[in-house]
């Protein structure tokens, strides 16, 4: 299933053409796994919704992803069971970077619920925080906003994720989540590159399905690198 959604507000009414990109984004629904023979190339923007916050308690139920074309690919997990090989290769695929926003929460859970490691992976929010010192608003909306014009809208955040149907409302802001991080992570590595930080992001991304592993083993809360 899939159809067009126009889901964004931009604050600068000059960018008529990125208004226009928006208007053509097609929302593609997948009942319990990815199709086989979709391929969304080297570079894939991730991101989960759940039924809350815990990594143990709480379902994964919704995985969204996008190669940066103005499409999104939304899967409805079917539970308990999480039959869905062929996302679980795309996660796990050393050829295929995974693009995250504050992925250290999805990683844990795609490792906890479908059984897997998700590598390479890259953190925007990570980048940001090395990138963007001179602020501290790090969280999706405002990066999106600075470095790629949009203003996306959270109204979904806190919906019903394990309903037997999700809402167009529900799908729009899904696919929100993932269309624009291709376009973060641009400007993000070249703000890294001008302040001399590529190498140490880089090492962060690389601990962060082992940060992910430490939450999920009882971690999550404790800075083992602290001294006390």
């Amino acid at each position: 299933m899939s159809w067009d959604a126009a889901p964004f507000v931009y604050d600068d009414p000059d960018k008529a053409h990125r208004i226009l990109y928006e208007a053509l984004m097609t929302v593609h629904l997948h009942e319990g796994d990815l199709p086989g023979d979709l391929d969304l190339g080297p570079v894939v923007a991730v991101d989960s919704e759940t039924m809350g916050l815990r990594h143990n308690r709480d379902d994964l139920c919704v995985v969204q992803l996008s190669s940066g074309d103005g499409d999104a690919h939304v899967v409805r997990l079917k539970r308990p069971a999480y039959d869905c090989p062929n996302l679980k290769r795309v996660l796990a695929d050393g050829n295929v970077l995974k693009l995250f926003h504050f992925g250290r929460f999805d990683i844990a859970m795609f490792e906890n619920h479908l059984g897997v490691e998700t590598r390479p992976v890259y953190c925007t929010k990570i980048a940001s925080k090395l990138a963007r010192t001179y602020t501290d608003r790090h969280g999706l909306k405002d990066v999106v906003r600075e470095l790629a014009g949009v203003e996306l809208s959270k109204a979904q955040q806190s919906s019903d994720w394990g309903a037997e149907v999700l809402s167009p409302e529900q799908l729009t802001y899904a696919a929100s989540d993932v269309l624009h991080l291709h376009v973060v992570r641009d400007r993000l590595d070249t703000m890294l590159a001008r302040e001399g930080r590529t190498e140490l992001a880089q090492a962060c991304f690389d601990f962060l399905p082992v940060r992910a592993r430490l939450d999920l083993q009882g971690w999550e809360d404790a800075d083992i690198f602290a001294h006390t």
